[in-house]
């Protein structure tokens, strides 16, 4: 067993789990966030997407002992004070989510793609960022149109505080 210490949507966790095990199933068994999802546990799907260290990544590539001593932030991590994160709003005022399977990758994957584009986000760049993202629902329309309303309110709102 190998002991695995975290700082977790700004709390430090810690606990111990096999070094094989896999940082999505730490995420969701050891640490009881069970808002990322498990997909594929190959990297394909996008559903298990987390921050680490601030840059996004599938959970399901990484092993929970090589992201000891990282910074990681999940879906539950994202929104202040109770309200939902701007993209999250976005999705859920656009139609960007079905069955809600692939939303918390897609909402991780969009937040880490606004961070980096900020207002020179576009639809080519938006869809050519989700191709790790898979939504079973056929969702894509929706959720681009999302993200880059997200994109636009953040810009908005970031010029305005300036």
């Amino acid at each position: 067993m190998a002991k695995v210490i975290l700082t977790v949507n700004g709390r430090t966790m810690s606990g111990e789990c096999e070094e094989r095990t896999l940082l999505v199933h730490f995420i969701r068994e050891n640490l009881g966030l069970t808002g990322t999802h498990v997909g594929c546990d190959t990297s394909q799907c996008g559903t298990c997407v987390v921050h680490m260290d601030g840059k996004s990544v599938k959970s399901c590539s990484i092993l929970a002992v090589q992201a000891s001593g990282s910074s990681i932030t999940t879906i539950e991590g994202i929104s202040a004070n109770g309200e939902l994160h701007p993209v999250q709003a976005a999705f859920k005022e656009n139609h960007g989510l079905q069955c809600g399977f692939c939303t918390p990758g897609m909402v991780m994957t969009a937040v880490d793609m606004i961070s980096r584009h900020g207002a020179n986000l576009d639809e080519k760049t938006v869809r050519a960022e989700l191709e790790g993202n898979i939504c079973r629902c056929t969702g894509y329309h929706n959720i681009v149109k999302a993200i880059l309303a997200a994109s636009a309110e953040m810009s908005a709102a970031r010029q305005a505080a300036e």
